[in-house]
This record gives structure tokens, sequence and C-alpha cells, in this order.
């Protein structure tokens, strides 16, 4: 095996990076050597293909382009003064099999000058790191030219374990460093002026001893101390560290320049302070999808599990708030008609009283928090108050509504493009409803108590011109979806008002509209609405985790004899029936 490589930090600053050639790669090239302050000249001929990163730096002059081929003295004459011209280092981007690549390494390992040839490790004298750069935090990974992806992905790995703010800490314990090593010499130089004067008599310090030895001593204390917390204080303890603490040790240290401490001395970094602001509260807007609990992301019912306080939207279903923990108190939003804005208030109220105490909030929404859900909102309301949210993604019954009611959202040669709209406007009004297109799915959410007013604006004239939806259009109300009590009204836009008038409505429900409600349930003949009542489509999951082989069980409930109707396990009908138009 060979010995492993000498890694090292180059300081960058002003050197000349030679690039030869003109592909992505030494645009990749050119952009590293700016980033770490040196001056990349590129070399390629007048008829070479810039790639169009190049050509916009190059335009920029941030990039000096020689319009030619490589010649062996570019390498002695286009660098810096201060090193007799020698160029500062290599890139060659053709790689390894080119005969110009293996001929520009053999001459820089001649002169010494460093070259990194693409894919071909045997041409290189240094490779390129993978860097995670976080202020003067830098971290580098290699692979010795074994594969680049595989270090790229080692560096994302090590940088997600790290705090985010851990390179302003780096930053701010440096400053402790160079302003304690700046105040020991300027103590030093002012004992040493003390000593030298014999005019002023004696100085303030004559009678009390201080020996070379303290002085020693106090100094070794301080870089000991540092020291130490830089070696066993959790990185997010160091993270915590303010410019408020830095000047605090600094003030301490000031007064304290000879002397030890003493014994029931305060620690100049109190660990439990700092680990107080981490544990600072926390606030989390989550998504528990359409209403089946199966459906909750594992993230989210992470989240449920570990909150402090939940505060849930009106429309969560009971399943899902039957996985709270006994001892988390929910609050369920008290919104109706008419209250909906001081509902929300309460809510943050609510979730701010308790973040200041330092607890972590679960606002639970139902759905998707971004979609119709004041998730962005609420987002900026904590912003605000100095909270910044995490948010967990639910799976949209805009979605998983229509697949559990065995409608695609989109299909090839029916619809290849799907619209989700809101059925009721801003403080009540009707929004504007979408032109009508064959090709389209559209999904209406929060429709259903205005949904006569929906669909006149669907069938009467567009405000923008464009073409209404024919009565005959196919439509689907879904109630409920993903829970045990789900309903699907199947009709056509005609139809649908008085299917719903005669059902009854049993919210949160949607509307589906477009010709992919027909690909796979289709009305019969003379029908004008269908109603589909349960679901248990997510049953089967549970029979395979009891045991033994669940296909096989699945199976013989499809194929045993003597049944008059086959059941269907995916669609759970429980009863079917429909109104026949005569």
């Amino acid at each position: 095996m060979a010995p492993p490589a000498l890694l090292t930090a180059v300081d960058s600053t002003s050197h000349i990076h030679l690039i030869v050639g003109s592909n992505p790669l030494a645009g990749a090239r050119c952009s590293k050597s700016l980033e770490v302050g040196a001056a990349p000249i590129l070399i390629a001929p007048e008829n070479a293909n810039i790639h169009y990163g190049l050509a916009k730096r190059i335009e920029e002059h941030s990039i000096q382009w020689l319009q030619r081929d490589f010649s062996d003295d570019d390498l002695t004459t286009l660098g810096r003064e201060e090193t007799d011209h020698v160029v500062d280092a290599v890139f060659v981007t053709y790689g390894g099999k080119s005969e110009l690549a293996a001929h520009i390494s053999t001459l820089c390992r001649r002169l010494r000058i460093p070259v990194n040839v693409a894919d071909a490790p045997n041409l290189c004298s240094f490779t390129i790191l993978s860097t995670h750069n976080s202020g003067p935090l830098q971290i580098g990974v290699t692979t010795s030219g074994k594969g680049c992806k595989l270090a790229s992905r080692i560096k994302r790995e090590i940088a997600s374990a790290l705090p985010a703010e851990l390179g302003e800490a780096v930053d701010r314990l440096g400053t402790v460093r160079r302003r304690i090593w700046e105040q020991d010499h300027a103590a030093e130089a002012a004992a040493g002026m003390e000593a030298d004067d014999d005019e002023g008599g004696q100085s303030a310090v004559f009678n009390k001893l201080v020996t070379p030895s303290d002085v020693e001593a106090a100094k070794a204390r301080r870089m000991r101390w540092l020291a130490q917390i830089c070696e066993y204080w959790p990185l997010r303890r160091l993270a915590a560290i303010t410019d408020e603490d830095v000047d605090a040790i600094l003030l301490s240290y000031k007064h304290d320049s000879s002397t030890a401490p003493a014994a029931d001395s305060k620690p100049l970094l109190n660990p439990a302070v700092l680990d107080a602001r981490r544990n600072r509260g926390r606030i989390i807007l989550a998504g528990s999808g359409p209403g089946h609990p199966d459906l909750l992301t594992t993230a989210t019912l992470k989240a449920i599990r570990s909150a402090d306080l939940i505060l849930a939207d009106k429309l969560v279903p009971a399943p899902v708030l039957e996985l709270v923990p006994r001892r988390t108190p929910v609050h369920i939003a008290r919104k109706f008609p008419g209250n909906a804005d001081a509902a929300q208030d309460e809510l943050h109220r609510l979730g701010l009283e308790a973040l200041n105490q330092g607890l972590t909030v679960l606002r639970l929404k139902q759905g998707d928090p971004y979609l119709y859900g004041r998730g962005a909102e609420e987002l900026e309301f904590f912003r605000m108050h100095g909270y910044e949210a995490t948010v967990l993604p639910g799976i949209t019954s805009s979605l998983a509504a229509p697949l559990f009611a065995k409608i695609p959202a989109t299909h090839r040669g029916v619809s290849d493009q799907i619209l989700i709209c809101t059925g009721t406007g801003r403080k009540g009004a009707p929004p504007t409803p979408p032109a009508f297109a064959g090709n389209q799915t559209v999904v209406f959410l929060m429709a259903l108590h205005r949904l006569k007013e929906l669909v006149a604006s669907l069938t009467g004239p567009m405000s923008d011109g464009g073409a209404s939806y024919p009565p005959s259009t196919p439509c689907a109300v879904i109630e409920r979806a993903s829970c045990p009590d789900q309903r699907v009204i199947r009709s056509t836009i005609e139809y649908v008002n008085m299917a719903v008038d005669e059902e009854g409505s049993r919210p949160p429900g949607l509307l589906v509209v477009g010709a992919v409600c027909e690909v796979l349930q289709k009305l019969g003949k003379g029908q004008k609405w269908v109603v589909e009542d349960g679901f248990q489509g997510l049953d089967v999951l549970d029979d395979m985790g009891e045991g033994g082989n669940g296909l096989d069980r699945l199976r013989e409930q499809l194929i045993t004899p003597g049944l008059e109707e086959v059941k269907d396990p995916f669609g759970g009908l429980k009863s079917t029936r429909g109104a026949v138009a005569v």
C-alpha cells in the first residue's frame, strides 16, 4: 500500500495558477483558484469550445485567456516576479491519456511545480480535496485519486454532523487566543519599560512580589484553559459561545493577569448557560397527511412523540391524535366561520409562550404545511420572535385522495398536467376558477361548503375569456380520504350539486375535475352519480405484519370459492349505490 499523502493548507493569495483546457472541469478549476485568491490563466486555442461558465468569467475579466496552445516556457514565464516568473501550480484538464498531459506533468515535476492532471493520479504531484468551508474552518477529504465522488459524499456526511455555527465559534476562539497572546506580550513589554525606568522612582508594583515564574504560570494557565475547552467540550457547546462571552473572558484576564484564580471563583464560561442556549424552545411545523395514521412521515411521528406541546388543526383526525403520548398537552384550533383569525392568533400566542419557556412545540397541520395551510405565515410569525421553525412535509390530500379513490392524477393520453386550487378564497370570497383544458386534472381543496358557487363559476363565462367546463366533464367528490369512513361520489359537473344535496356532506372533502375521473372507474349508462362508502386499503399492511405469508392470505381472500362477490382489499368498498337518469 502506498504511503499516505502529506495534506497541507496552502495560502494561495496572488498565486498564478495555470489551467490547460476549456472544458467544464477547467471552469471548476478556475472558480476554485479565484475562491482561494489566486489568479488563474487559461490556455486554450482560439477555436476551442469554451464552457459557458468560463466564457462569462472571461467577459468579466476575472480570468486571463491565452488563445493558443500550451508552450513549455509558459511554466517559467507566466508566474509572479517574486518567484522568477515560475507559475505556482498547473491544472491539466484534458485527462491522463493525452500525450500533452504526460509531457506537462514531466516538465512540472522537473521544475518542482505542483501539477494536477484530471483522471490520472500517476501524473499528479497533488490532488484536490473535497472541502467544506465555514468561516476559518475548512475540512478537506481526499481519496488519493481513487474516487472524487466518494470523497464528496464523505465530506457531506462529516459536514452534516457538525453544528451550523461551528465556523463562527472557531473564529471567536481564535480571537480569544490572539488577544490573550497580545495581552501577555503587552504586559511583558510594560514590565520591561518599568524595569528600565530609573527616573520615575518606585513603581506601583514595587512592593508586590511578582516573579518571572508567576507570569509564566499565568500565561500557561490561560492557554491551558483554552486548550482544554477546545479539546473536551462538546462542539455544540463551543458553537454557543457569543461575542459577549469573548469580551467577558478577555476582561477577566485583563483584571487577573498574574495571579491564580481563587478556589471558589466562577468559571470563565459557564457550561450550563451555554447548554441552555442550545436547549432553547423549538418550533416544528409538520403535516399529518390526509388522515390515516399510517401515512404520517417517520419524521412527523418522531415529532409527535417528543414534543412538549402540540397545537393541532381542527381537522387532524382522531387516529393521528391518539398517537400523542398521554403526558403531552394538545390544544385543538378553535376555528369556525368568523373565528379563523382569532383562532390563529391564539395558536401563535400559546406557541410563543411555550417557546419562551424552552419547550418544543409541534404545530400539527392537516395535509402538507405549505399547501393552503398557512405554514409560511406561521414560520414568519415565529421567525419575527426569534425562533426558526423546522418544517416537515406531509402527504397532501390533493394527490393522496384521488389515488385512494382510484383516480390517477395524470394518465398518458388523458391528462399530462395537474392543477391544485382552493375552493375558498381569502375571507370566504369565491376564487377565480381556471379555464377548461381537456388535458388537465384540477383538484379543488376546501370546496364542499361552496360547491354550488364553484360549479357555477366553472360552467359560466370565464373572466379571462377562457373556455368554460362542459356539463359532461367527469368529476368526483372525495371526503375523509384514507379514513375508514371515506366516501367517493362519482358524477359529472352537471349533476354533482344534486348528488351532494341528496347524499349530504362529510367534510373535509375535495373536488377532482377532469377526464382522469373515468380512467379506472366509469359511471354506468344513464347513471347521474355513484356513491362508494368505506376504505380499507391500508388494512392489508396490518395483515402482513401479523406473521405468516400475508400475500398467501391475500390470495385466499380473493379466490375463496362460494363468495357471491369478490372483495377488493385495496378498494375496501362496504357499499355501493347510485342514481340513474330517467
